[in-house]
């Protein structure tokens, strides 16, 4: 409904909003509305056309967990820029990207798969539940256009905006103090990653 209403009222003019050099940042059911719409893949500037879905998750139920991420060094996203890696939760029940092999070739290709889902140690999940939590093609979790602008993925990096969100915080504080390190780390990940847009829309 809401991918419905946005092409109905609001499709030419996000369109235009993104030729201007804007950017467009999609998170759980904000993926869902961009891949609907149109907007992702945008594959040769074509802004209409859906040709990947986000579909029930193959464990058949909703997933509120926390998840680790393969970050591609190579994408072109402007969300993603000097990260390498992240663990943000995911919270939905229809996560499952899937689209034609076709498809997904030609955003493989054009490093256009931005997020991958992983294990703990950053190796691909390739396909093994829970470290994909609902059986998304490729393990993939987030994909951008090809100018690296729109960006859409299903875990919630806003989420992750202070460390003791992060479920092994305690953890991590200890490995800090053990190690002489200061007791309060930097900015999150997920923090990070919308600095990066800000940061990008300020040198524009």
């Amino acid at each position: 409904i809401q991918a419905v209403r946005l092409k109905t009222y609001l499709g030419e003019r996000l369109v235009e909003f993104v030729a201007k050099g804007r950017l467009v940042l999609g998170i759980c059911n904000g993926f869902q509305a961009l891949v609907n719409v149109g907007l992702l893949p945008g594959f040769d500037g074509d802004y209409h056309t859906r040709s990947v879905a986000l579909i029930s998750n193959a464990c058949g139920n909703f997933r509120n967990q926390w998840v680790c991420l393969q970050v591609n060094p190579d994408s072109p996203c402007v969300f993603t820029r000097g990260i390498d890696r992240a663990d943000f939760p995911v919270r939905h029940g229809e996560g499952r990207l899937y689209a034609d092999e076709a498809v997904i070739q030609r955003l493989t290709r054009a490093n256009q798969v931005v997020l991958r889902y992983a294990l703990a140690d950053g190796s691909p999940a390739a396909g093994r539940f829970p470290h994909n939590p609902n059986g998304a093609v490729g393990d993939i979790a987030g994909i951008c256009d090809p100018t690296g602008r729109v960006f859409g993925l299903m875990p919630h990096p806003e989420a992750f905006n202070d460390w003791t969100n992060h479920p092994y915080w305690t953890r991590e504080r200890e490995c800090l103090r053990r190690s002489g390190q200061p007791l309060e780390p930097g900015e999150t990940v997920g923090v990070r990653l919308l600095k990066n847009g800000v940061d990008y829309m300020r040198a524009a």
